[in-house]
């Protein structure tokens, strides 16, 4: 199968409406330290807090915020609930994709006539701010895509949070928006993931990649991308593939114990600062491809504005699509479960999602789990 790049859609129609993403919501183990990893090796900065002085008593939840990225860090307070038993399941992840709308109401309507599965009915909080208006279904695994109507309040996040002001702010590494979040799904599953998001939400598969062209030695995964009639919002979806060893897709769903969000990508206007900043900071990333990578990268790609070395320093990968290029690099696990990781990406003109350094990028991660006994 070759890579695919579908036409524009010329149906101008569309029933589901996104303006990008609103807020990624995390359960954790601990979200007051995780909220400190995030300020001190991402940069973020806390904007606002729910939790027993909010009057909740079952959970706390600090949302972070750098740029246009929202993530927000939620943590069970007792041994029962729903909290405690994903964190149980699938150690730190991604429960919440939560989507910009204009209309929530309509939102939840529109896919749930469609075939979506309810995870939370509309409803309407309010406070002196104003009113946010949510609705919920459930996507692959256990994830939930949270529909947020925000244009009628101007509070820090939603009611039922108190804005923080002051306290640790170590300063931000320049991340500016989420690109693009990433979902492994289970054997042969990916074509139903795609009918859902094409049936259920009216996305367009506009990239595919098979297992011919995403391979090394030992792995393989097949891949398709989804995105939104707008282009806003994109969610690639993986499959595992057969290979001679265990794919990071299968090491993924072995421990995560179940589909889910596999990769956050977060774009920049200047990789090279962030990524020396975020490895000051602390955040490790996979190790860099072997010098001939970037002894031929101006063979592969062209020219590009960066010089050679520094990208070589930092392990930085560069690929090329007919728009123009990218720059991309991938941490390491941010948990110790190998499961969800961040892709840092600076985007010159291309739209594509770095097929050209698929190969690299599985060398590395193979790397990794071989440390780990997994591969």
């Amino acid at each position: 199968m070759q890579t695919l790049v579908v036409e524009k859609d010329t149906d101008v129609r569309d029933f589901l409406p996104l303006n990008g993403t609103d807020h990624l919501e995390l359960y954790v183990g601990n979200a007051k330290q995780s909220a400190h990893f995030y300020k001190t090796a991402f940069g973020f900065e806390t904007v606002a807090y729910a939790g027993p002085e909010t009057g909740l008593r079952d959970r706390a939840s600090y949302v972070l915020q750098q740029g246009k990225i929202r993530l927000v860090l939620t943590t069970p307070l007792n041994s029962e609930g729903l909290i405690i038993d994903h964190i149980k399941k699938h150690g730190d992840g991604v429960k919440i994709l939560a989507l910009w709308v204009d209309d929530a109401y309509q939102a939840y309507e529109e896919t749930v006539k469609r075939g979506a599965v309810s995870y939370q009915e509309p409803k309407t909080l309010t406070d002196e701010f104003g009113e946010v208006r949510t609705a919920g279904i459930y996507t692959y695994g256990e994830t939930v895509h949270l529909f947020v109507e925000r244009k009628n309040y101007k509070g820090a996040f939603m009611p039922g949070y108190v804005a923080v002001e002051g306290g640790y702010k170590p300063g931000g590494t320049g991340l500016l928006y989420i690109d693009h979040c990433v979902g492994n799904v289970g054997w042969n599953r990916m074509n139903e993931a795609v009918k859902w998001y094409e049936d259920v939400m009216g996305f367009k598969n506009i990239l595919s990649f098979d297992d011919k062209q995403i391979n090394t030695e030992y792995s393989a995964l097949m891949s398709k991308v989804m995105s939104n009639k707008n282009g806003y919002v994109k969610f690639p979806i993986n499959e595992p593939a057969e290979g001679k060893k265990k794919s990071q897709i299968e090491e993924y769903l072995e421990f995560y114990e179940g589909e889910g969000v596999q990769h956050i990508a977060v774009a920049t206007h200047d990789i090279i600062q962030t990524v020396r900043d975020m490895k000051v900071r602390g955040v490790e990333f996979l190790s860099p491809p072997p010098k001939a990578y970037y002894e031929t990268l101006l063979e592969r790609v062209g020219k590009i504005d960066e010089d050679i070395a520094p990208l070589q320093e930092l392990g930085i990968l560069v690929d090329y699509d007919e728009e123009g290029y990218l720059l991309q690099i991938f941490t390491k696990p941010v948990q110790d479960r190998p499961t969800l990781f961040f892709e840092i990406i600076q985007r010159k003109g291309a739209q594509s999602f770095g097929a050209g350094n698929f190969k690299a990028l599985f060398e590395s991660l193979e790397r990794e789990q071989e440390l780990r006994g997994n591969l």
